[in-house]
């Protein structure tokens, strides 16, 4: 069983190949963003496809790709997004799936025809636990999890902490239906009021983390016990999503640090 890091280029600045060569001499193992058509989306600037392949075997680094449905039509948007995503070789891909305001029975619809694409790819899916999406509370999530075993998911719980205002401490059930589940995980740390605590190592937010940690430390064992590998990212988010000085625009911390501070106590903490 093998785990692996992974960091995200959301927040990072300057030219793609002094970010992946940062990420690299770091000790990353890869690199998670959109298509990089659409680098944009994470405040990056969009690159050939080829360039991005070539850097990524420069620097040895395997690629997690990520999807965002949206439209009308968003099993179509998936598909269109998952297929071009195919064509850079990612080891997986994370999906934003659905909408949180889709009945129950557009979701499952969306769903069925998410599987049927993964399983044409032959690529490893996760769709994300993320607010405004399908999975953005533990208890959609779970009924869908039953309605469709196939199903796996990117597991960031900082998004349910925030939404259901807790530490999940009345959602025992559902969460270890998620976790069984959890092929990937976003080791952010979220509070009551918000999905990122200004920093995971502050004392105020050491009960937090610990919860965080015990929800990941269970996904590493249930991997160590079916033998899959597992991929983890530290997705903290720049400024807004970062707390800010007021009146200054300064975020309450550097980004690179806290990211590089997150995955240097999973390696330390949580590996097997």
């Amino acid at each position: 069983m093998k785990i692996k890091s992974f960091k995200s280029l959301w927040g990072m600045d300057g030219p793609l190949e002094s970010q992946i060569e940062r990420i690299a001499a770091a000790g990353y193992d890869g690199i998670e963003s959109p298509h990089p058509a659409d680098l944009s989306i994470t405040g990056g600037t969009p690159v050939d496809d080829q360039y991005f392949l070539r850097l990524l075997e420069q620097y040895k680094l395997d690629y997690i790709a990520m999807v965002f449905t949206a439209g009308d039509n968003h099993a179509e948007s998936f598909r269109e997004q998952a297929e071009r995503a195919a064509s850079m070789r990612p080891i997986m891909i994370n999906s934003h799936s659905a909408r949180d305001v889709m009945t129950f029975g557009e979701q499952a619809a969306y769903f069925e025809q998410a599987l049927a694409v993964e399983q044409q790819l032959r690529i490893p899916v996760g769709h994300e636990t993320h607010r405004g999406r399908a999975m953005f509370t533990p208890w959609t999530t779970a009924a869908l999890l039953r309605k469709y075993p196939e199903l796996k998911l990117t597991a960031d719980f900082s998004h349910w902490v925030c939404v259901c205002e807790s530490l999940l401490e009345d959602q025992v059930e559902d969460l270890a239906l998620a976790i069984e589940r959890t092929i990937h995980i976003h080791t952010r740390v979220g509070y009551a009021q918000g999905p990122q605590v200004p920093h995971p190592a502050a004392p105020e937010y050491a009960t937090e983390l610990e919860m965080h940690e015990g929800w990941w430390k269970r996904i590493v064992e249930a991997r160590v016990k079916d033998g899959t590998n597992l991929t983890f990212t530290p997705e903290f988010g720049p400024a807004n999503y970062m707390p800010m000085l007021p009146f200054t625009n300064q975020p309450v911390s550097d980004l690179w640090q806290v990211c590089l501070w997150m995955k240097e106590r999973f390696e330390h903490s949580l590996r097997p």
